[in-house]
């Protein structure tokens, strides 16, 4: 069974909100069931901090060994930070999704965009369907 944090938001195609202490600032990444799915992480293409993008917008891949996938902006904003533990260390996802295998920092352009993202119930019956 995936674990699924109660205090995240997620996407259909399952990545992760988090809140920070920061105003309008979120950790993104990928869920423990995505990771499962997609096998042993090999490499993660992430952009830039200062990049922009829309909500839905592709802003990275995620390369396994079993599949190469697209990672999608949960909401619109800018990247202010990178997880560069990653470059080295893509396996860090698989272990540890939620902590150190997060993906990007975003600074929200529209925080209301968060609404319509998943709850924890929600996701737990859209991986189950």
């Amino acid at each position: 069974m995936s674990d699924i944090p109660d205090s995240l938001r997620y996407t259909e195609e399952h990545e992760y909100v988090r809140e920070t202490d920061a105003d309008n600032e979120f950790i993104i990444g990928i869920t423990d069931s995505a990771q499962g799915e997609l096998g042993d992480v090999v490499f993660v293409e992430l952009p830039q901090a200062g990049d922009s993008f829309s909500r839905m917008d592709v802003f990275g891949t995620i390369e396994a060994v079993k599949a190469v996938s697209d990672l999608f902006s949960p909401i619109s904003g800018e990247i202010i930070e990178v997880n560069a533990n990653l470059e080295a260390d893509p396996a860090l996802v698989n272990g540890d999704p939620y902590e150190g295998g997060w993906m990007i920092r975003m600074r929200a352009a529209d925080p209301s965009e968060l609404d319509s993202l998943m709850s924890p119930a929600d996701y737990a019956d859209h991986i189950d369907s």
